[in-house]
């Protein structure tokens, strides 16, 4: 199988020679630099350069920011400088720049995608990640009751500026899956409530994502910490998929596969064991392989690896990696 097959594969919980072997979310800078003192060769910088030379598969993402006229994330939790419409109006010439040049860079990636060769994907921010990040954490929580004016108003211009995004894409390079960045949840569960995700985050995704299924593609959520309660409130809305999955927030994949039999995911595999040796990495995979035999699901590592984990100890992870990911399929 190539990689795009497989990757539709397995999501679709049909029969693989093996699972992917992915990073979703890559290293710290702090691993990087930690690694390149430990044998990683100096000269690589570019994410998808270092998951070749550690041989995983050729996942190539593209993030389209909604600040800045790259293909990289600049801004993420930062409290901005958005209290009230007066505000967002002034930053607007700052925001929802114009991704032309970043978007011709992927039709070489159409042609390696259309030969089996690599998989693409892009990320969007998501309709509580931007809101959160122009008027920070506590400011949004407060306009939800004292200004839903500016949310809906900040929601329905990013909503266009995503279908804008989607229309040039799908003349460049059809993604293989979309990921929204949200980050709605944290270690006790969703950051707002089911009544707030109705009336300001549901309106946006029953309009966006019924474009991402024209173009084939599958969308699936990231939000860090539980996800748990969340999922049915993502499900009903035509959402594919969720990750990371993190273990340290309490997450349990086997009971949400048998609560959510068609949610795809990827990650759950606990960064904190990663330096913990061989026998407490094979216990993790151990742990993971009922899920990963389930199908619909990819492990990775449930966030970035971090910076305490040498880089043989990450060669260690990623030989158990590949051992389980054929395993699985047996």
């Amino acid at each position: 199988m190539n990689h795009p097959e497989r990757f539709r594969a397995i999501m679709n919980y049909q029969p693989v020679d093996r699972l992917p072997v992915i990073e979703w979310a890559m290293w710290w800078d702090q691993t990087i630099e930690r690694w390149k003192g430990e044998g990683l060769p100096k000269q690589l910088n570019d994410v998808f350069e270092i998951s070749e030379y550690f041989g995983l598969d050729p996942y190539k993402q593209f993030w389209f920011s909604t600040n800045q006229p790259t293909i990289a994330a600049v801004q993420h939790h930062v409290d901005g400088g958005v209290a009230g419409m007066d505000d967002y109006e002034r930053f607007l010439p700052h925001l929802y720049p114009d991704h032309s040049a970043a978007i011709e860079t992927m039709k070489p990636w159409a042609a390696r995608q259309a030969a089996g060769e690599a998989v693409v994907w892009i990320t969007l921010e998501g309709f509580f990640w931007f809101p959160r990040t122009l008027m920070g954490f506590v400011g949004l929580m407060y306009a939800f009751i004292e200004q839903p004016e500016l949310i809906h108003r900040i929601n329905e211009d990013l909503l266009r500026f995503n279908l804008g995004l989607l229309d040039q894409v799908q003349h460049a390079c059809v993604p293989t899956f979309l990921t929204l960045a949200e980050d709605m949840s944290y270690n006790g569960g969703p950051m707002l409530g089911e009544n707030h995700f109705e009336e300001f985050i549901a309106p946006y995704y029953r309009r966006l994502l019924p474009r991402v299924k024209e173009m084939n593609a599958m969308t699936i959520v990231d939000t860090d910490g539980d996800v748990t309660l969340m999922v049915p409130w993502l499900e009903r809305l035509g959402v594919d998929g969720v990750l990371p999955l993190e273990r340290q927030a309490g997450v349990d994949g086997m009971k949400l596969r048998r609560q959510f039999p068609e949610l795809r995911m990827i990650g759950h595999y606990d960064k904190m064991v990663m330096a913990g040796g061989p026998e407490a990495l094979r216990a993790e995979f151990e742990r993971l392989l009922p899920l990963m035999k389930s199908g619909g699901f990819i492990p990775s590592v449930d966030h970035q690896t971090p910076p305490h984990v040498s880089m043989d100890q990450y060669k260690d992870y990623l030989k158990l990696l590949h051992e389980y990911a054929v395993l699985a399929c047996r």
